[in-house]
């Protein structure tokens, strides 16, 4: 089997300049930037049964059999009495009064923590903030003298194509250098709930976690956090926080000492393109808000749910991952645009930010507040064989529906603020299985009309079967109240 260039007599001179727009070396570049690259060494105390603590791949991440952390901790055979565990990452110098910038998962669990330096010198450090969400860590050390420090860049103008430099200082050995591209942007690992990870084939291995990732003015336009390796080597597949989330992150950490992200208050989930065509829009995108967070900044009427956000601040929506990640880069407080899609119509409303910290510990009170009630299956159906059976069923569907009243309440213990009509059955193998919905469900809303008995569901199914709809838009609660929206082909 033979390959060929692509025919044509413009082949050769492209191949050409393709070679040219390449570094010719990066000597000079890397000259004056090794010596702001740090070796970070790190001890922890572990009891022998314990293993040394190493960041984990999210539960059913789809690297999750390749994912290379980078650093293990390697310790030998403890005694009973326990072991120090040293593991070995890399940072950087952002500051010359001593703060360098390198991986939450580098330092994590350490009790002593050791920045050594490419002229041999070293220097305890103190861990000043870490953000176990987007894997970052600000240490400060105390110089005698001003270190050598490397400036941030700016990650969003740079193009998949663009030259990177990777260097980083693993073993203590002295800066490595390594040169590629930017082989993809904004890419999702599942490692985090705000993943927009550069992609470089600028080889990186174990112990260049923390390092940075240059553009060819000698700046910093990413963190070097993970690789995919099946043998534990650079297989070309790597991948870098960008600095326009990481620089407000070390900016953050250093004034705070922790994060304060803006939060929005919603529960939102993707704009399928089912949803898409029962909403009447064009294209599936934006972020579709599913629940309203009691309390939060949005409790106010100004967003509602079923509303798709589709730009936030001058920023699009593009699906629904980058909602998060957006508002988490607004600062606490600031009154910002935000543009949605209600009843088909685009508007703009002007909502005022919280603090997500302050919102992640409010949702966990009111979670708590709830008491569990610790129902099994089977208690659910022994509980049921003794209530008296919900009356007026009708079949929608592949569902049996029923009018809300207190005995089917009682029935599938529904709490007494959720509102609309109970789902009694659920055949199986048609749509509405297929999409999990479960006895015990209530239907709120069927294309984003409020139902509340069992013959306006049905009134509802025929009037979207008349109009030639595919699908039928439900709003769905489950016992407790938590909304979502699902899609059920109309047959």
């Amino acid at each position: 089997m033979s390959f060929s260039l692509a025919a044509g007599p413009l082949a050769a001179p492209v191949m050409a300049q393709a070679r040219q727009a390449g570094p010719e070396s990066v000597a000079d570049l890397a000259e004056g930037l090794l010596d702001a690259v740090v070796n970070i060494s790190t001890s922890q105390n572990v009891k022998s049964e314990d293993k040394a603590p190493m960041p984990q791949v999210p539960e059913g991440s789809p690297f999750q059999d390749f994912f290379d952390e980078f650093f293990k901790g390697d310790g030998g055979e403890g005694s009973n009495q326990g072991q120090t565990v040293n593991s070995l990452g890399s940072g950087f110098v952002i500051d010359p009064a001593g703060y360098i910038a390198t991986n939450n998962h580098v330092i994590e669990g350490a009790d002593d923590i050791e920045v050594n330096f490419a002229n041999g010198s070293k220097l305890k450090a103190k861990l000043v903030g870490t953000d176990p969400k987007t894997d970052l860590a600000l240490l400060k050390v105390e110089p005698k003298a001003p270190l050598k420090a490397v400036p941030f860049g700016d990650s969003r103008v740079m193009r998949i194509g663009d030259w990177v430099m990777a260097i980083g200082n693993p073993f203590g050995l002295g800066g490595s250098v390594t040169v590629g591209i930017i082989s993809a942007r904004g890419r999702n690992i599942n490692a985090g709930p705000y993943d927009n990870f550069i992609q470089t084939d600028a080889a990186i291995n174990r112990g260049n976690s923390g390092g940075p990732l240059f553009n060819m003015k000698g700046e910093v336009i990413g963190i070097n956090t993970a690789i995919i390796s099946p043998s534990g080597g650079s297989i070309g597949i790597g991948f870098s926080v960008p600095t326009e989330l990481a620089q407000n992150i070390f900016s953050q950490l250093r004034e705070f000492g922790e994060t304060r992200r803006g939060w929005l208050g919603v529960r939102i989930q993707p704009v399928t393109d089912d949803i898409a065509e029962s909403l009447g829009m064009s294209e599936a995108k934006g972020a579709l808000v599913a629940g309203i967070i009691k309390g939060g900044p949005v409790d106010n009427g100004v967003i509602q749910t079923g509303d798709v956000v589709i730009r936030f601040d001058g920023k699009d929506v593009h699906e629904m991952r980058d909602l998060p990640r957006v508002v988490a880069e607004s600062p606490v407080g600031k009154a910002v645009d935000v543009v949605l899609l209600r009843n088909g119509k685009e508007m703009t409303v002007k909502v005022t930010l919280g603090r997500l910290e302050d919102g992640e510990k409010q949702v966990d009170a009111e979670d708590a507040a709830t008491p569990d009630e610790g129902t099994t299956e089977e208690d659910t159906t022994t509980d049921s064989e003794e209530q008296a059976e919900p009356q007026n069923t009708e079949l929608v569907l592949g569902m049996g529906i029923g009018d809300l009243d207190e005995t089917a309440r009682k029935t599938f213990d529904i709490a007494e603020s959720v509102k609309g009509v109970v789902i009694t059955e659920v055949t199986p193998d048609t749509a509405a299985a297929e999409r999990g919905i479960v006895p015990g469900d209530v239907i709120v809303e069927i294309g984003q009309e409020a139902v509340t008995t069992a013959e306006e569901v049905k009134t509802r199914v025929a009037k979207l079967k008349s109009e030639d709809r595919r699908n039928a838009l439900l709003m769905i609660a489950d016992r407790t109240g938590a909304l979502r929206y699902i899609t059920v082909r109309i047959d």
